[in-house]
């Protein structure tokens, strides 16, 4: 059976206005359901492009939706062409075409000179608010019609795609699914409705889609509602984050982006590996022999920096979450390298209780304290000029929104760029010992494996340069310290991971065996004079 496809714009939801000849932007003749080679590209595609005149309403964040009629050849979608119009053969779907996205203001300038390079309009905007609801636009929509045969019974179809499947009263029978596409709809690709936008482009594409394809547009279309729910006002990032793994799966090659899905699968399991190893090798641990205490509070100071830089940001809440999840890991780390103590009688102005931060004896009596410092004096004489000069290029070229955001986003920026320096240290210790065997390992190949994932993840998914350099930058790192590994042998003397070398476990299990087999002896020392007392009356009698 032939149908015909009427598409109307609009700004209201409910559509009446069939007769104004303004509204009607396409009318597809003679379309048959399911036909795949149809159109003249002969792939079952229509296309047509059309300019829409925004009124004033529009302009100012008013809507505008895209009526679609399935009608039986020859029948009209006007109720009132009583002559030809059937209610029976008639489908009717509607859809919301303009896009609401938050626009945040922030009012920042150079603190030296006070010059800014936001509008005037934009100034005052940031004076009066911090976002704005603005109504945007895409020019291009694809209108879908499901090659089904399913007998899909009414009440038991699966969720979401109960939502598209319309039933006829009485009989049992559905309707065909419309589904207004808009997948491949980039963020980036919409444009703000203001009122210097007179005309909006519109491109309308009919194409019929397969059950599977269609499933899968669906089940994305509810995650983005669940991510919605949860994140709230973070859902313009994400989507935006959506857009950098749909350019992945348009551009890159089939079999690299295949091996990139498994390794991204492998990438959750190393993190949480890594995550389990670095707790349980710093709760085993019993010596801190060389280990930089030191890199243990310069990362705390790290990730709390960047918690206080997602705060004063506008991040969402998983990200601030995470991030002060590492910070209080961080944290509980300093009680395993240093001792803390609380003097309850002596307390600052009579209410406060002392605390005294002392080093371990295991660290104080190794010579791991010793190199330790020598690294981060020699640290220093690189780190604070960089620093310095980091703090003067962002106070002179960056804008900010004050003194405290010029020092949050200095830090931040420093640590981001420079901060794989601070892994050095444990590198000099190291080389002072001879030694890599008091490393956790384990996490440390876990967390190598992520980088090499991520380096996966540079080539193929868009990102920022300086984020590509960092996950090269931290292979290098590690790369010395596998040459560290083989360079310097096994030695027994030397301490492990959880703070015993094999010396001691040689000296721990010698007593054990020496025990046994003086045991062993005696037990046979006494098996031997039992016997012979038993052959002792047979000696007398042969005498």
């Amino acid at each position: 059976m032939k149908q015909d496809m009427y598409v109307f714009v609009s700004e209201r939801e409910r559509f009446v206005e069939f007769r104004n000849p303004k509204n009607l932007v396409w009318n597809q003749e003679g379309l048959i359901y399911g036909d795949w080679y149809g159109g003249p590209n002969e792939d079952g595609t229509f296309t047509v492009e059309r300019q829409i005149e925004a009124s004033e309403k529009v302009q100012n964040n008013g809507t505008l939706y895209l009526h679609i009629y399935l009608v039986k050849q020859g029948h009209s979608p006007d109720p009132k062409d009583r002559e030809n119009y059937d209610k029976r053969y008639t489908i009717h779907k509607h859809r919301l075409i303009n896009r609401y996205k938050r626009k945040r203001y922030q009012k920042t300038h150079n603190l030296l000179t006070g010059k800014t390079t936001l509008t005037e309009e934009e100034v005052l905007k940031a004076e009066m608010q911090t976002e704005e609801i603005v109504s945007h636009w895409h020019p291009n929509l694809t209108i879908n019609v499901i090659d089904d045969h399913t007998p899909w019974v009414k009440g038991s179809i699966p969720s979401p795609l109960d939502e598209f499947i319309e039933f006829e009263e009485g009989t049992g029978k559905y309707y065909p699914i419309i589904y207004v596409n808009d997948y491949w709809n980039f963020m980036r690709d919409y444009q703000p409705i203001n009122d210097t936008t007179k005309m909006l482009n519109l491109t309308l594409t009919y194409q019929p889609l397969s059950l599977f394809r269609w499933q899968l547009y669906t089940a994305q279309n509810m995650r983005s509602r669940w991510t919605s729910a949860v994140l709230g006002e973070g859902m313009d990032d994400n989507e935006e984050d959506q857009d950098y793994l749909k350019e992945a799966f348009l551009e890159t090659n089939p079999y690299l982006l295949a091996i990139t899905i498994a390794v991204s699968l492998l990438h959750s399991i190393f993190e949480f590996l890594a995550f389990k190893n670095d707790i349980q090798f710093w709760n085993n641990r019993k010596s801190l022999e060389g280990l930089s205490v030191r890199s243990v509070f310069f990362n705390v100071f790290q990730s709390l920096i960047v918690l206080l830089y997602v705060l004063d940001n506008e991040t969402n809440t998983i990200v601030r979450v995470s991030v002060f999840v590492g910070l209080a890991i961080e944290i509980w780390k300093i009680h395993k390298v240093v001792n803390i103590e609380i003097n309850r009688e002596d307390k600052i102005a009579g209410i406060i209780p002392r605390i005294r931060i002392s080093d371990k004896g295991s660290y104080v009596e190794s010579s791991t304290r010793q190199y330790d410092m020598m690294a981060f004096r020699y640290l220093s004489w690189a780190l604070y000029p960089l620093l310095v000069g980091y703090a003067v290029y962002s106070l002179l070229y960056l804008e900010h929104k004050g003194w405290y955001s010029w020092v949050l986003s200095m830090l931040y920026g420093f640590l981001l760029t420079f901060g794989f320096i601070m892994m050095t240290p444990q590198l000099f210790i190291n080389y002072k010992l001879k030694s890599v065997a008091h490393l956790p390992w384990r996490m440390m190949t876990y967390k190598a494996l992520n980088t090499f994932i991520d380096d996966i993840f540079a080539f193929v998914i868009k990102m920022p340069t300086m984020y590509r350099l960092g996950c090269f930058r931290d292979d290098i790192v590690f790369f010395i310290y596998l040459y560290q590994r083989w360079i310097y042998r096994v030695d027994p003397t030397r301490m492990n991971e959880f703070g015993t070398s094999g010396e001691m476990e040689h000296q721990s299990t010698t007593p054990s065996v020496s025990a046994a087999a003086n045991n062993a002896a005696i037990e046979g020392g006494e098996t031997s004079n039992t016997s012979q007392s038993k052959k002792s009356p047979q000696r007398k009698k042969d005498d």
